[in-house]
């Protein structure tokens, strides 16, 4: 338990811990890094190197929760903060995240309306674990201080943050998409959702096109009045993406409050990857990579989750008409899918687990040789330092989702690639192509694009990769998750 009880000026909610617990050979509980750490963990834990008096607010899986208080834990070195976790029963995990964010807010949320299902959610759980991330933030919010809340699993905490402590400075950064009015219509919570939302000092969304769709939505559903519009950052590329938004709206007023809006992708750490390309043991992993795909075939990787939204399946037909139409490629290209389980238990993700193995195993079968196997498939969770070394030494990074809130795997197989040739393949439909000025942009739901496209990064000459490759290189040395975090606090 934590020796400090000192308020804090800086408050953080994510529903993921910054650490996994373990216990150590002598009985100790002890932290360690996620398994995978690419992602939005590091980014803000490293918030806490410059807010000592920070508190990172969590859950906490119980067996009984008898009115149990929140466990708060002082982390030690380099970061000195508290982690204050609160307690939930099984049943309130699986019914607030697996359930009703999982099953009803996430397909509506990618555009995908005929995968929701409103019967087993439970918005009385769902709100009273909003309330209580909300309630143990207010408890440990000095005056004025900064609440930063994260995604829409707790889009209800801003609403009972204000209403609690209306001294509070409230940010809400979105890490998924925004859907346009008619999607997020069916949500039967609408007006709920964004009046809590509303409630907060600064909302920021990855792109202009997510921050649109949302101010749109205030405007028709609760009649928020939306400021003049903008002409949008330089960093996003005006034309040529389905997302693409020329002019955005800066601010809303609602119920006698201004609410800024702001766009800004998050980042990633070009440093950091060109740091892990020079460690000896990555050294050897590329290595082996280039070893084991051999030196005149050509290596596409594709790294994502098992979830409908990631159109896995729709790559791996479009590879699979590839070598119908190529025969020449036949033996001369190898297809890296790394595609991480889903352990979650929803049958939906079952389901596409089982399709996407089926697939990768018949087109082995159709056309592997016994020197040759087309597809090497993988769904363990690689961890970082390794999937670094995939991103150097892959000739192609095929990338197409058909939703994707940003994706930071394009960004940092572009962050791998510097100074070197290499074609990023990527869907129109991630909030990352409307930044990567330089990738071959595909549309998953056609399959004479998704087709065109892979064989024109197949063909294409090292003097053009190079060219594109320093164009993406610059866009993602000039905004990184530092840059990022920035912007989203510097209003404050």
């Amino acid at each position: 338990m934590s020796k400090n009880n000192t308020k804090s000026s800086f408050i953080l909610l994510y529903h993921r811990t910054p650490f996994e617990e373990s216990i150590d050979s002598n009985g100790n509980r002890v932290w360690i890094d996620q398994k995978s750490p690419n992602g939005i963990i590091p980014t803000l834990r490293n918030l806490f190197k410059d807010y000592s008096e920070g508190t990172w607010i969590a859950w906490r899986e119980v067996k009984t929760n008898n009115n149990e208080p929140d466990e708060l834990i002082d982390i030690e070195e380099p970061y000195q903060f508290k982690l204050k976790r609160i307690p939930l029963e099984s049943k309130e995990i699986s019914s607030f995240y697996h359930i009703t964010s999982k099953e009803s807010f996430w397909p509506i949320l990618h555009t995908f309306p005929t995968h929701f299902d409103v019967n087993n959610a439970d918005w009385n759980i769902f709100q009273q674990v909003n309330k209580r991330f909300a309630d143990s933030a207010c408890e440990q919010a000095a005056t004025n201080a900064i609440v930063w809340v994260h995604d829409y699993n707790l889009w209800l905490a801003p609403a009972y943050i204000r209403e609690k402590r209306p001294d509070l400075k409230i940010a809400f950064f979105h890490h998924t998409p925004f859907p346009g009015n008619d999607v997020f219509a069916i949500l039967p919570w609408r007006r709920q959702i964004i009046e809590s939302l509303l409630c907060c000092d600064l909302l920021g969304f990855h792109i202009p096109r997510y921050t649109e769709n949302f101010a749109r939505a205030a405007n028709c559903f609760v009649g928020a009045k939306r400021g003049p519009k903008e002409n949008v950052d330089s960093k996003f590329i005006g034309v040529g993406s389905a997302l693409t938004e020329p002019t955005v709206t800066p601010w809303l007023s609602h119920a006698g409050r201004k609410i800024k809006l702001i766009s800004s992708p998050v980042g990633t750490s070009p440093q950091i990857i060109q740091r892990i390309l020079q460690d000896p043991n990555v050294i050897e992993q590329q290595k082996e990579i280039k070893e084991g795909t051999k030196k005149d075939r050509k290596l596409i990787l594709s790294a994502s989750r098992v979830d409908y939204t990631k159109g896995n399946e729709e790559l791996l037909l479009s590879f699979e008409r590839l070598l119908e139409k190529r025969t020449d490629l036949h033996g001369k290209v190898v297809l890296m899918l790394a595609c991480v389980a889903a352990a979650s238990g929803i049958r939906i993700y079952e389901d596409t687990q089982r399709s996407i193995e089926e697939m990768a195993g018949r087109i082995n079968g159709r056309f592997g040789l016994i020197d040759w196997v087309p597809i090497r498939f993988s769904t363990r969770r690689i961890p970082y330092e390794e999937m670094v070394a995939w991103f150097a030494q892959a000739d192609i990074c095929w990338i197409t989702p058909l939703r994707d809130g940003l994706n930071l795997v394009a960004k940092e197989y572009a962050a791998a690639r510097k100074g070197k040739g290499g074609v990023l393949v990527l869907s129109e439909f991630t909030g990352a192509s409307v930044l990567l000025n330089g990738a071959l942009l595909t549309n998953p739901y056609s399959h004479r694009r998704m087709d065109e496209t892979i064989e024109e990064a197949i063909s294409m000459n090292e003097q053009e990769q190079m060219n594109r490759m320093a164009s993406m290189t610059k866009a993602v040395e000039s905004y990184t998750v530092s840059d990022w975090a920035i912007e989203q606090l510097s209003t404050f």
